[in-house]
This record gives structure tokens, sequence and C-alpha cells, in this order.
């Protein structure tokens, strides 16, 4: 809809040693590059305080730029248990990070993910990262990270306008 208030939306692509964020803003069907960034830790400090450090790069990036919702990329298992762990854990401090901050935070399959960005759930990161760049004229790709977390924001503004027309459509309906 013309002159449709943008959603200023977070993408979280969690991981222990590199998590990745991502700005935009979602009026309708366009999009807008904010902002992307690497929350980074040191794989020599303890788990504690690395999980802190995710914690408080999120919050300061939600306090820096104001989104509006969140939304955070889910974990599938992979061959090495403790790694799948540990990545579970970053996961678990990116939902709890923007629920802390008072964000609703909605979660998203990779396969679902890849489908909304490139139209089949089975691309690879370098189509995800290709198309990302054609979606949000003026990005420039900082880390592989940063624009899988972007994936995830636009992921969430294609589903959540969907949501948004259906809510819609059964408020109508109720009146």
């Amino acid at each position: 809809m013309a002159g449709q208030a943008p959603v200023r939306i977070l993408g979280l692509d969690p991981g222990l040693r590199h998590l990745g964020w991502g700005i935009i803003d979602a009026a309708g069907n366009r999009l807008s590059h904010i902002a992307d960034g690497t929350i980074h830790t040191d794989s020599g400090d303890d788990l504690a305080k690395r999980l802190l450090e995710l914690h408080e790069g999120i919050a300061a990036v939600i306090e820096q730029w104001q989104p509006d919702e969140a939304a955070v990329e889910e974990t599938l298992s992979n061959v090495n248990p403790s790694s799948t762990l540990k990545l579970g854990m970053a996961r678990g401090i990116a939902l709890f990070s923007a629920a802390k901050a008072g964000l609703p935070v909605e979660q998203y399959l990779p396969m679902a993910v890849k489908k909304s960005v490139v139209g089949t759930g089975h691309a690879d990161k370098v189509q995800v990262q290709h198309m990302v760049k054609m979606l949000l004229p003026g990005f420039q790709r900082s880390t592989a990270d940063a624009a899988d977390a972007l994936a995830v924001a636009i992921c969430h503004a294609h589903h959540a306008q969907t949501r948004r027309k259906v809510d819609n459509a059964i408020l109508g309906i109720r009146r």
C-alpha cells in the first residue's frame, strides 16, 4: 500500500563464534537495507562469557536501530552434538535478547529462509547472498553471517506481510 508505515525488522543468524544481524525496513512490498553486521566472540573465552557478549551485542544493536520485530533462524542438528548444543545456546541468546527488549520474535527454518529469498529451499549460500544483494539495493556484503541475517529478515517481511493481510481480512469479516 502506498504510504504504509515501514516495519523495522531485525534478522538474526545465530552462531557462537559469529552471530550475524541485519536490519531492514519493510513497507508493503518495498524492502530497504538499513544496517548489518556480525558479533564476534573469542573461542578461547569460556562459554558463559561468550554468551554474555552475544547478548550485549544484540542489545546494543536493538538499542541503536530500534526494530519493531525480530526474526531468528532455527537451528538444525549437525554431525557434531557438541557444536549443535553450542549453536542452540547462541540461538537461545538471540531469542532471549529480542524478547527481553519487548520485540515480537518469529523463527524460521533455513529452508523457509532460502525459499523466501531465492525461490527454492535448497539454494546454496552464494545464491542467497546474491539475492539479498538484489532485493536490498545498496547492500554491500560485509560478511556471510550478516547476509544470512538479512535473508532471515526478508523472509520474515514476506511472512509477516501475508499474516497481516489475513489478520485484516479476518477483522473485516468480524466487523
